[in-house]
């Protein structure tokens, strides 16, 4: 088993130094002089461009702070009510593959989800993980709406991953109307008390925290 430090930063967390906190910290675990940790925060409103956003996709640029990040994806957006987790890991002395790491993150949202009896389910060409709502109105091909509940966004650094995970707890979802998230047009965002759960970030941490080292520990997902 691989040593993991998690830690649960208190208040809100700055971005630009929780960031130069997590790349000093992915540097320490390259140096072996730290283990592998996972940080669970908020951030202030805010939004991250990865390294594939598209400026039309900042719908509002004077809305929320924007940040450029090294992680892959999109527009993201963070703030308060969503659980960010920053995930250090030694993805190179794990399964030494970006996709099974990918797809072993996508399996731990939804067997942490599946604790609150939520189903999340992955769709090809769309990272992150989505619900079904079958309580809205349908698209207009006839097909249930699905909303998303979770983004991931990582890079590596000598095979040691950092960024993550963010999950929507109890957000404002309004304030995703600034973006494009990850530049999906057609489907919306949700969170567990959207979906009528009254789930407590501590709640959602728990059952992360339970959830973790079988979904990590798993063959890779096909």
């Amino acid at each position: 088993m691989h040593k993991v430090e998690w830690k649960t930063l208190p208040g809100l967390s700055p971005f630009a130094e929780t960031l130069a906190a997590m790349e000093a910290r992915v540097a320490a675990i390259n140096a072996g002089t730290a283990p592998e940790a996972i940080w669970l925060l908020e951030h202030p409103p805010l939004y991250t461009a990865g390294t594939s956003a598209k400026p039309a996709d900042l719908v509002d640029p004077d809305r929320f702070p924007v940040f450029p990040v090294g992680r892959g994806g999109q527009y993201t957006y963070h703030g308060p009510g969503q659980r960010v987790l920053y995930t250090m890991l030694d993805v190179g002395k794990r399964e030494k593959d970006v996709r099974c790491f990918v797809r072993h993150l996508e399996n731990w949202i939804i067997a942490a989800l599946a604790e609150f009896n939520v189903k999340g389910e992955i769709r090809p060409g769309r990272v992150g993980v989505w619900v079904q709502r079958p309580d809205k109105a349908p698209n207009p091909d006839g097909s249930v709406r699905e909303d998303k509940i979770a983004a991931i966004g990582i890079k590596l650094r000598k095979w040691v991953s950092f960024h993550g995970i963010s999950i929507n707890v109890e957000p404002d979802l309004s304030h995703f109307s600034g973006i494009v998230p990850c530049g999906i047009k057609d489907h919306g965002v949700t969170s567990l008390v959207d979906l009528g759960l009254p789930v407590t970030m501590a709640d959602l941490d728990a059952a992360l925290m339970a959830t973790f080292d079988s979904a990590m520990a798993s063959t890779c997902p096909v």
